[in-house]
Order: C-alpha cells, then structure tokens, then sequence
C-alpha cells in the first residue's frame, strides 16, 4: 500500500459501477494534477469506461504545458450526459475555476492529499478518498490502480512518476516519514517509469527569459521579521512581457528556502490588472497551507497558493499582517 489509508469501497463501486467519467483537476494544474488526472483516465479506459479528462487550465509551468492538449476545457451538455465526476488533487468541485459550472449536480468522488481539505466527508453517492500523510495524489492513484486490480502501464506508470517528483519537489521534501513516497517510486520505476527522463522534462528546457525574468524577481525580494519571510513580486508588466513559460517556480523557491535564517518565503504574481495568484512556501515548522486559507487559497503545510482579487501593493500588507500573527505565537 502507497498511502497511509485504504481506498474506500465506496469510491471503488463507484469506478466500477460508472460507465463515463469526467476526470477533472484543479485550476492552474501542476504535474501532481495533470499526472494524477491522465493516469487515471487511463486505466479507467483499459476498464472499458468512457473517459473526458476535463481542465480549466491554464497551463503556466513549462513541465506541465505539453500536456494541454489532452483536456477538454469544460464539459458540455453532450460530455455531462450520464456522466460521473473524478476530481483528482482538490477536494471541492469550486477549485476547479471555469469547470464548476459543468460538474455541479453530478455524482462526485474525490481524491486529494492537501491537508487543509481533511474535513471533506464521503458517501456512497459522493465518495471521498483523502490522505494528509500521502506525499502526492499521484501515490494515491496507484493505490486505486493496485486495488482496482491494475497494474500501471509503462505510460501510466511515468505520468505518476511525474506528479509524484513534482510534489516532493524531486524527492527533496521528504523527511524521515517518507518511506511510503519512496516504496511508491520504486514500484512506479519498475512499471517503466525513467527518472532521468523525468528530471529532465520538469528541469530541463528552459528559455531564456525565464533565467532574466528569475532575476528581476530575485532582485525584488525583501526581508521581513529578522529574515523569517522573504517576499517578492512578479508586476503585470513582467508577466506581459515574458509570459507563461518564463516562469520558474521550483527554481526561485529553492533559491530563496537556500537563504539562511529563511522560514518562509511568498511569491505575488499580478496576472491581470484585477488580480493575483500568491505562492507560498516555507522550511518546515510554518504551515503556509493556514495562512493561504486567509487569501481563498490552501495547499500544504510547506506549499500552498491562492488566486486573489486586488493588486501587489494592497496584497502586500495583508500577507504581511498574516505572517506577523504566525511569527508572534512562535514560542
């Protein structure tokens, strides 16, 4: 077993009574997601189901952007029709942006490890598997697989290597209890995952404004609270000028969390005049999942993100005033 709780017989009967499935994903999908998502549409093909692998997109992170193509944006009178839902690495159909619309009022299961979703209950109808101590949702796929009796094809098997490296940030944020992430790797690599391969797919690649734009953003970056929080800011302008595919998340964060003293580290990004998307991280003892919350966003202890109305400068002071509340109940 790759996950600290078994799969529900509930969300079982529910795969294996459905005959089409929408298998949708939250918006601004990372490799956890778009991996979890088309594994699972897989193998529920090689069940004989009918499957629309659905997303709101966008696809913002280079590793993730060749996979576009394979999601429908938003599903339809003709897609809903005797439709079930699979939503894979959120546990409410509203993270899922422009999608909500066309999964509300249809049977829905869930499959997500993002702590601050733990108070999502199953049912037969609806039913829900979550595990906090699951290194990523892919890991929990190929419990689904495993106890729907499938063993991941080669293909299957990458697309959960993928998302499973993408959340554990290659492996590089997992302590003494993650064994599990790594019994799940090894099991994924002799289905005919490549590591190599992968590794390069999510760091190789890169433009060169992706190297200026990381630059601009570092030379931005500010202290606060004696160098617990590092924060600093993408304009509007920058993201007009160098797009989607300068950006270099994983890449920014291991350069600021490499800062000594740092505990906590909150990217803001303008990506439109009226709004932000805030990316938060941090060492080890802060949760950022909790202070996200505060800004309609969630995530895990170490990462987490919103999408929030307003812009950089009004933003700003709020994260801020979060942060001071966190850093003065320090012992």
């Amino acid at each position: 077993m790759n996950t600290s709780r078994p799969v529900p017989p509930e969300l079982l009967a529910f795969i294996r009574e459905g005959s089409k499935f929408l298998v949708a994903g939250h918006y601004e999908p990372d490799g956890d997601c778009v991996g979890s998502q088309l594994a699972l549409a897989s193998a529920l093909v090689r069940l004989g189901k009918e499957v629309i692998p659905c997303s709101a997109g966008p696809f913002k992170r280079s590793e993730v952007m060749p996979y576009a193509g394979a999601f429908v944006p938003k599903a339809g009178t003709r897609e809903r029709e005797g439709a079930r839902v699979v939503v894979v690495d959120c546990s409410a159909v509203d993270r899922t942006g422009d999608l909500q619309s066309s999964l509300e009022g249809l049977p829905t299961a869930i499959i997500d490890h993002h702590v601050t979703n733990a108070n999502t209950h199953s049912t037969v109808e609806n039913p829900v598997f979550l595990d906090a101590a699951a290194a990523a949702t892919c890991s929990m796929i190929l419990a689904l697989l495993e106890a729907l009796e499938l063993a991941p094809t080669a293909e299957e098997a990458e697309l959960l290597f993928f998302g499973l490296s993408t959340d554990t940030g290659f492996f590089r944020h997992i302590d003494s209890t993650g064994a599990a992430a790594f019994t799940a790797a090894a099991r994924l690599v002799a289905a005919g995952a490549n590591p190599k391969k992968v590794y390069q797919a999510i760091n190789g690649g890169k433009s060169l404004n992706s190297r200026i734009l990381l630059g601009r953003v570092l030379a931005r970056a500010a202290a606060y609270f004696g160098g617990k929080l590092i924060l600093s800011e993408e304009t509007y302008e920058e993201t007009q000028r160098f797009g989607l595919e300068g950006r270099d998340s994983d890449n920014l964060y291991q350069l600021l969390q490499s800062v000594a003293g740092v505990e906590a580290i909150v990217i803001i990004r303008q990506e439109t005049p009226q709004n932000c998307t805030i990316g938060f991280r941090s060492r080890d003892r802060i949760n950022v999942a909790e202070v996200a919350l505060q800004f309609g966003g969630g995530g895990h202890k170490n990462a987490a993100g919103s999408n929030t109305p307003g812009v950089i400068e009004t933003i700003r002071p709020r994260i801020i005033q979060a942060f001071e509340k966190v850093f003065s109940n320090e012992p």
